[in-house]
Parts: C-alpha cells; sequence; structure tokens
C-alpha cells in the first residue's frame, strides 16, 4: 500500500493531526532562521529560510492537497476555508483589471 493510499485512508482528525505536525514545526524555524540571520549570520540564516520554504511547498502544501476533502468534512473547517477562499477571491479581485465583480462571482460558482 502506497503512503498516499495510507494518507487518504485516515479520518479527519487524524488528517488534522498529520497536517499539524509539519506545519507546527516549520513555520516556527522560518522566524528562527529570520533570528539567525538578524544576528550577522546571514548566509547561515538565508539557507535555512530557503529550506523551510521548499520544506513547506513541498511536502506540507502536497500533503494539505492529500488531506483537504477529508477535512473539509470538519463543519467548522469547512467554514474557516469558506471565509477564507471568499476573502483570497475578494483581494484578488481587487487586482484583476477590466473585470467586473460578476466575472469574479461566475468563476466562483464554476469551481464549486
Amino acid at each position: 500500500m502506497s503512503l498516499r493510499k495510507l494518507i487518504e485512508g485516515l479520518g479527519p482528525y487524524p488528517s488534522l493531526f498529520l497536517l499539524a505536525l509539519p506545519a507546527a514545526t516549520v513555520e516556527p524555524l522560518k522566524l528562527v532562521a529570520a533570528a539567525v540571520a538578524g544576528e550577522g549570520n546571514w548566509i547561515t540564516g538565508t539557507a535555512m529560510i530557503i529550506a523551510c520554504y521548499a520544506f513547506s511547498l513541498l511536502v506540507v502544501e502536497r500533503l494539505f492537497a492529500i488531506v483537504k476533502p477529508k477535512l473539509l468534512t470538519i463543519s467548522w473547517f469547512a467554514k474557516l476555508w469558506k471565509v477564507f477562499v471568499s476573502a483570497r477571491t475578494r483581494v484578488f479581485g481587487v487586482f484583476r483589471v477590466g473585470r467586473t465583480d460578476e466575472t469574479v462571482l461566475d468563476r466562483q460558482s464554476a469551481s464549486k
């Protein structure tokens, strides 16, 4: 059995816990890396920041894509996700040139 299938077989809360572990590790490390760079060790700090962002992009983002359907079965998470997506759409809509609000809303409806 592949690792992906094993992760997809988890329930909603174990999926949330699985996602929280690497996210709770990498985010504070980004702050530590900034502190290391601020202390004058800018090469080490920069390398740490690059490594943290790479881990975040390559592991945490991929893991989120796998567990997202399970997480959306948790009512409070689904509500938070809907608020986040709505706010993100409005913010990005401000920067879209030549598009009306109806166009943005039509794209939202089509993606559901």
